[in-house]
């Protein structure tokens, strides 16, 4: 058994006015509050027994997980299963940008985001079946261990639909808060949801 400690990273310079903005594969920086975030998430971690600290290969991932890892004197293992959705021509755009982009294709991923492939990207099915082949190596290379993936919104919400045993139409169930914790056990065939988009620790240093 292998606990996962799934951690989105922090808020980044294109979240610092509040407005979301479709980051996908961008590299974008963190921006103050999200070095906060991540020096909170790291204190919050402080008494886990952490094996290994594996990230997204972006630069808003491996930022945060640097501090995570930097604390226990961990390197960070890039892990390119875990790199953020491709959102192809929507990529930099707000929520108001894409609808006026595609309103059809834009009202699909509001109600049936599973039938989304974005124009010139991915879809969900694509991030999920390179997310779980990434966990599917880390659990028995870390059999017993506890290892901490830094990652991103939407690969974080399709891996929780895998561990629960959903399919992708369970997307928008599920929240995930700048670095908020997500805790798994997980062996070679099942696994158990112990945590779920813990953010209280961010919500204490604020």
């Amino acid at each position: 058994m292998t606990r996962l400690i799934l951690i989105r990273h922090g808020q980044t310079v294109w979240h610092s006015d509040g407005v979301e903005r479709a980051e996908g594969r961008a590299e974008v920086d963190l921006d103050e509050v999200g070095v906060q975030q991540a020096r909170a998430t790291a204190a919050r971690l402080k008494d886990w027994d952490i094996s290994a600290v594996c990230s997204s290969p972006l630069k808003r991932a491996m930022s945060t997980a640097t501090i995570l890892a930097a604390r226990r004197g961990l390197t960070v293992q890039p892990e390119a299963g875990l790199i953020d959705i491709d959102y192809g021509r929507w990529q930099g755009m707000t929520h108001p940008q894409a609808r006026a982009d595609d309103p059809k294709l834009y009202e699909l991923w509001l109600r049936r985001p599973h039938q989304v492939t974005f124009p010139g990207g991915e879809g969900l099915a694509e991030v999920r079946k390179r997310a779980v082949n990434a966990i599917q190596t880390l659990v028995p290379r870390h059999d017993r261990q506890t290892v901490v993936l830094v990652s991103h919104k939407v690969v974080i919400k399709v891996l929780l639909c895998h561990f629960l045993g959903l399919d992708d139409t369970y997307f928008w169930r599920f929240q995930q808060s700048f670095c908020a914790i997500n805790v798994v056990e997980a062996d070679g065939g099942s696994a158990t949801v112990h945590l779920l988009n813990d953010a209280c620790h961010i919500e204490r240093a604020a």
